[in-house]
């Protein structure tokens, strides 16, 4: 390639990265992901079709520092991961999944939003609504092939979020997940790293439903898909042989990684939680705010198995905070009875008969059979409409 063309590409990057900063102003995510999705498309074109290598992406760093200063971001490993975001979400496998998802997802996003958008692409093309209106900005076109528009459900989370989710996962599903997963749960970078580490697909996807009382999918059907039947606290560092005590102090000390194994919209109210019944005072071992559920949490701790008869004593607890604790524009409590272990065909017995919205959860890692992990996918994903409308009501 002789140096007046290479110039020329070079201008043309550095044209996309100046026509998505002037409209930064109306949509600064979207526009953000929309540089990075082209450039990604452009550059992949170019590797695969002109033969540019490392030297050529190093003049590119070296072009876009001294014809724009100010620009930040675009070194060449930034330059690389928009390549292999570009290239992992226009696959054949995540392209097909979009396909059989991507509307139902973004539909059940966008009633939050004020204004459902078009994006235009800087090839010509349209792309999917998205978040915000932005206006069409013409540039100079690249000479490659038209790019594959970028995906609608890239607007729900952040490009450093996106390369977070690629860099740590191996199939479309998982990646798909994510995303919807970042969004719900409002996960910065460092949030959704940890949740990637703690297997946070695992351990959502792979609720069983078995777990939760009848009361409670009644009251609030999206429930497995908001409060997992897992918790992961390998941060506690716990013996084989602990004690409920050090357990909940465990917790207590470490309530931001406890929450963010749980679920975000969990505010903590107290520890050792007093209520009187009658004359005598009881302590319920955790109380949390749920926001989505809008209603009180119990949370009661147990260092060993379950047994059938701690649902008595949760279902008190319930009583006593519904009765003398809850206001009365919130629902009914909610308790969860946090245990070592747990024998599901035990639970669903137990869970069978109680008029209690209860469930059993486990704070063990637990390895979830992957057919298990793809029949619950769809009920995530279709939980979307029932968890918005939760946090309107």
């Amino acid at each position: 390639m002789g140096k007046i063309a290479e110039t020329k590409s070079f201008g043309e990057v550095l044209a996309i990265i100046r026509a998505h900063r002037a409209g930064a102003i109306a949509s600064v995510n979207v526009e953000h992901l929309l540089s990075r999705w082209e450039i990604g498309g452009y550059l992949s074109a170019k590797i695969k079709n002109d033969g540019w290598g490392q030297a050529t992406i190093d003049r590119l760093v070296d072009y876009i520092h001294a014809n724009a200063p100010k620009e930040r971001g675009y070194g060449r490993s930034n330059l690389y991961n928009m390549v292999a975001v570009y290239e992992a979400f226009t696959s054949p496998d995540f392209m097909e999944l979009l396909g059989r998802y991507g509307s139902q997802i973004v539909q059940s996003v966008t009633g939050q939003l004020p204004v459902a958008i078009e994006i235009q692409s800087t090839t010509g093309q349209v792309a999917q609504p998205a978040v915000v209106q932005m206006a069409a900005v013409e540039i100079v076109q690249p000479s490659t092939a038209q790019l594959v528009p970028m995906p609608r459900v890239f607007a729900l989370t952040t490009f450093t979020n996106i390369v977070e989710i690629l860099n740590r996962t191996r199939t479309a599903q998982e990646r798909l997940f994510y995303i919807v997963y970042a969004y719900r749960e409002r996960l910065n970078m460092r949030e959704l790293r940890r949740r990637l580490v703690d297997d946070a697909y695992s351990t959502v996807l792979g609720s069983d439903r078995r777990n939760y009382s009848k009361a409670l999918r009644a009251v609030h059907p999206a429930v497995p898909a908001i409060i997992p039947d897992a918790a992961l606290v390998d941060f506690l560092h716990l013996p084989p042989k602990h004690s409920e005590k050090r357990l909940r102090k465990g917790i207590v000390a470490n309530m931001k990684d406890f929450i963010l194994s749980i679920g975000k919209d969990f505010l903590f109210v107290g520890e050792e939680f007093p209520v009187k019944v009658g004359g005598s005072e009881f302590n319920i071992d955790l109380v949390f705010y749920h926001r989505a559920l809008q209603c009180l949490v119990a949370f009661e701790l147990k260092a060993r198995a379950f047994r059938p008869a701690d649902m008595g004593q949760l279902e008190f607890y319930l009583e006593a905070l519904d009765r003398d604790v809850k206001r009365a524009n919130e629902n009914p409590s909610v308790g969860v009875l946090l245990c070592k272990s747990a024998d599901h065909s035990t639970v669903e017995y137990a869970l069978s008969r109680t008029m209690s919205p209860a469930m059993v959860a486990e704070y063990k890692r637990v390895m979830i059979p992957r057919e298990v992990l793809q029949e619950t996918f769809d009920h995530y994903l279709a939980s979307g409409n029932q968890i918005e409308k939760e946090f309107q009501s």
